[in-house]
């Protein structure tokens, strides 16, 4: 009887336990608006942190962007002594042989040639991938012209002097390979990359002129597929800062675009090693010429096309 009385005692102790429970209980509706609040209230936080984020990734890439280096052939106190043509007759164009070349070094771009809004200056070069101790090999034959140290700028650089009259410049190195007046050939050991100078990361800084002008490598050089674009470059005082880009991607966003202002430069074109000039195929030819004649043969038969 004891037991039976003291279950009975906790199951109606129980009983009480719930019942108050479930009166403290919301209902589902009154959850739902809660919620809804919350997330209401929390709609304007999660738009700053994107906000405070998107500030934050930005400030990332400029701080990985790097400032152009002092143009050692026109700024400086001894820019005198390293841009010998300053007072040269510049011709407005000249043809330049490219033919028998070499990378400077396999890796990728870092950075390209181009101006830099945020340091109100022109990138006069192309940044390439390396690490330090990498090897740096002479572009074309050429003769050693200069192997300096400019701590403002481009650390230990070496300057070449080519019989195609180019001038290629190397910078941010970390050990010379060779001295003044050295004849070389393309392909030679002439330095080891590094990160000397003004830079935030190992790299070569890597420069194609012409008489003193800095000329965009990317309208010499294929950096992506590791070649040059022609046989030729022909240089010209109002075209030597733009690139070259003859990659099918290239062509296709021409295409895309309607071909306006390039119809010459895309059009069906296959490579002529006589002078690294861009000539229409002789398959596009014949193709022209046989849509001419079904073209004719239509009009004959008063319009009609045989299907």
């Amino acid at each position: 009887m004891t037991f039976k009385k003291l279950t009975t005692s906790l199951a109606l102790a129980l009983g009480a336990v719930a019942i108050v429970t479930a009166q403290n209980l919301q209902s589902v509706s009154r959850s739902r608006n809660v919620h809804a609040d919350l997330l209401a209230s929390q709609a304007n936080v999660q738009k700053q942190i994107k906000v405070d984020a998107t500030k934050k990734y930005i400030d990332h890439l400029y701080g990985l962007e790097e400032e152009p280096e002092l143009d050692i052939y026109e700024e400086g106190w001894e820019s005198q002594y390293v841009n010998c043509y300053r007072d040269a007759n510049v011709p407005e164009s000249a043809v330049i042989d490219v033919r028998k070349y070499h990378m400077p070094v396999p890796g990728r771009v870092n950075s390209p040639y181009g101006y830099r809004p945020r340091f109100g200056r022109v990138h006069k070069g192309m940044d390439l991938h390396l690490r330090v101790g990498d090897t740096v090999r002479a572009a074309f034959d050429g003769k050693v012209r200069l192997t300096r140290f400019e701590r403002g700028g481009y650390g230990y650089y070496v300057v070449l002097r080519h019989p195609n009259g180019l001038e290629t410049v190397y910078g941010h190195l970390s050990r010379f390979l060779v001295k003044p007046d050295q004849m070389v050939k393309a392909g030679d050991p002439i330095a080891l990359g590094g990160n000397t100078g003004r830079s935030t990361g190992p790299h070569l800084h890597f420069e194609t002129r012409y008489m003193g002008y800095a000329i965009n490598p990317a309208a010499i050089f294929d950096f992506e597929n590791q070649t040059t674009h022609t046989d030729t470059y022909t240089f010209n005082k109002k075209s030597y800062q733009m690139s070259r880009d003859y990659s099918p991607r290239a062509k296709r966003h021409s295409y895309a675009k309607g071909g306006k202002g390039k119809k010459n430069h895309y059009k069906s074109v296959s490579k002529s090693r006589r002078g690294g000039k861009y000539k229409a195929t002789a398959s596009s030819k014949k193709s022209k010429s046989k849509s001419q004649a079904r073209s004719k043969s239509s009009k004959k038969r008063g319009g009609k096309r045989r299907r």
